[in-house]
């Protein structure tokens, strides 16, 4: 299971899809308002040095110097909308509240998605045998449909330090690897002669993918199918021991699991990671204009959607997933009941993980030409196994 792009779902929206993008059945100039105010000072020559203003904050917006520059991990970006900023002077604009009228124009769509659910029939369905829905859509994209994750080393600086030359050996696993887009570029600036990453996903095409790639080298990386959900002695990935794994990557990977499964997920990382290890974690916000944009016939339960591929897709609060790296939740009785023949039965976690780092990344995309506004939400997070903690 794999998504691509900086942070994104190639198969919602890219930053190539907003020059013909709608919301559901009506466009974003419907919903938000397209006149900004601007202000001469937001334009400033090509070459031309900005003038020194103690009133104006370090990350004004107005200092291309500082639109151009990245920020710390976990802080998304330093290009601040500000009153006065004109806000189709850029692409995008970081650090981004949704503004009223399109949190209210999200609640009537939620309305909506909620009026009419996916049939029972067909919840059965996709719920029953999700591989089937990721094989077919590894079967119609390969490689050369999503883009390589160029970005997560900025995100996660963890991963620059593994690959320097003098780290120590490190075994990092890659969950919901798709056509390797992370890991290949991982491998690519590798110097770490002892560093093995183990590529799985639960899409037989997809390991397919990443083992006929050219730079597949099981010296380096092994590729194989594992269900992140697994029980038994499935809960291991293969060729891989409890307590083995110093990092694990999950990247947009979280959100493809039935709410029933997420604490069998979290027991299996716990267990296949060392004491001290740490998992690198970014998925979907609520919020998301993928979330809001789901049309009638998608909904299967509340934050939880099929796309039109037949993959599934959950949208998650900041404090939810807070709750369940370091918790373990119960689903409620309705869902249970819902979900007790299509889902392993998911059993709380006896261990749990310690949050380093929870932060939502907001950014306002926006089209120029068509003067819209596109908001994106997704959530980024690093979580600890504790140094004194065992597997159970």
């Amino acid at each position: 299971m794999d998504t691509a792009g900086n942070g994104e779902d190639s198969r919602d929206i890219t930053p190539s899809d907003l020059s013909s993008l709608t919301l559901q059945e009506a466009s974003l100039s419907d919903i938000t308002p397209t006149t900004t105010p601007s202000v001469a000072s937001s334009t400033v020559p090509s070459g031309t040095a900005t003038p020194s203003d103690d009133s104006i904050p370090p990350h004004r917006s107005h200092d291309r110097r500082n639109n151009l520059k990245r920020s710390d991990p976990f802080k998304f970006g330093s290009r601040y909308l500000e009153q006065g900023d004109d806000v189709f002077e850029f692409n995008a604009w970081d650090n981004v509240e949704t503004d009223d009228t399109y949190k209210e124009f999200a609640e009537v769509q939620y309305a909506k998605q909620r009026e009419s659910p996916v049939s029972d029939f067909d919840k059965h369905r996709f719920n029953s045998d999700p591989a089937k829905w990721w094989n077919l859509f590894y079967r119609n994209n390969t490689a050369n449909f999503f883009k390589n994750r160029k970005w997560l080393q900025n995100e996660f600086p963890v991963l620059s330090t593994v690959t320097q030359p003098d780290s120590p050996p490190t075994t990092l696993l890659e969950v919901g690897a798709g056509a390797g887009n992370t890991a290949f570029p991982i491998l690519s600036h590798n110097r770490n002669p002892k560093l093995k990453i183990h590529a799985c996903d639960f899409s037989k095409n997809a390991v397919e993918v990443i083992r006929a790639d050219s730079q597949y080298n099981e010296e380096y990386i092994r590729a194989d199918v594992w269900d992140i959900a697994g029980t038994g002695e499935a809960a291991l990935p293969p060729g891989l021991k409890e307590g083995s794994v110093d990092i694990v990557m999950m990247i947009f990977i979280f959100s493809a699991l039935s709410p029933r499964q997420w604490n069998q997920a979290v027991k299996n990382i716990f267990k296949v990671l060392k004491p001290g290890g740490q998992v690198l974690f970014r998925d979907y916000g609520r919020g998301d204009l993928a979330q809001v944009r789901f049309k009638k016939g998608r909904y299967l339960e509340e934050n939880f959607y099929i796309r039109g591929d037949g993959t599934r897709v959950y949208f998650f609060e900041k404090e939810e997933l807070q709750q369940i790296w370091e918790h373990g939740c119960l689903p409620d009785e309705e869902q249970a009941e819902g979900e007790q023949d299509t889902d392993k039965p998911s059993t709380t976690p006896s261990a749990f993980f310690e949050t380093a780092n929870l932060g939502i990344d907001r950014r306002l995309l926006v089209n120029r030409k068509r003067q819209l506004k596109m908001y994106r939400c997704w959530i980024q997070g690093r979580f600890l196994k504790p140094i004194e903690s065992s597997s159970t």
